[in-house]
């Protein structure tokens, strides 16, 4: 990473604490982008964020997240895979009409966790100079294709 930042013309990250904190951030702003482009494709707003499974107990990452994309983050269930797994039985069992009423069962039996988006301003302010550093990195990777 420091190799990758440095190359980049980009402060290079002294304790690894600045490393995991450089790491991220990127994910974090990586979720935006990532964001923009499906709302940009699919022509629908997203008003907030459903982080589910494991990453959803990692506070940092979702607080950070929902810092990036200036949105709600819920964090939860950590168990999604054999949620859903269970979910899609029971509506083919036809115990549950159809996917709404499989959300609310959710909503109803789940814990989640509500992360509300910080210092919005200053991570709008940083979001163009990662845009352009992503698309420098992509940029010399296709050249040395």
């Amino acid at each position: 990473m420091r190799e990758h930042c440095a190359s980049l013309g980009e402060p290079t990250p002294d304790t690894d604490a600045q490393v995991m904190a450089a790491i991220y951030a990127g994910l974090a702003y990586k979720y935006r982008y990532a964001l923009e482009n499906l709302i940009k494709v699919g022509g629908q707003q997203v008003d907030h964020l459903h982080i589910i499974g494991g990453g959803s107990q990692n506070s940092l990452l979702c607080q950070m997240t929902a810092n990036a994309i200036n949105r709600p983050v819920y964090a939860g269930p950590v168990e999604a895979t054999a949620l859903g797994n269970a979910i899609v039985q029971l509506m083919a069992l036809g115990e549950l009409g159809g996917l709404s009423d499989a959300r609310h069962l959710l909503a109803r039996s789940m814990i989640t966790h509500v992360y509300e988006p910080q210092q919005a301003g200053t991570w709008d302010a940083h979001y163009p100079r990662f845009v352009a550093l992503l698309e420098t990195a992509a940029a010399r990777q296709e050249a040395a294709r």
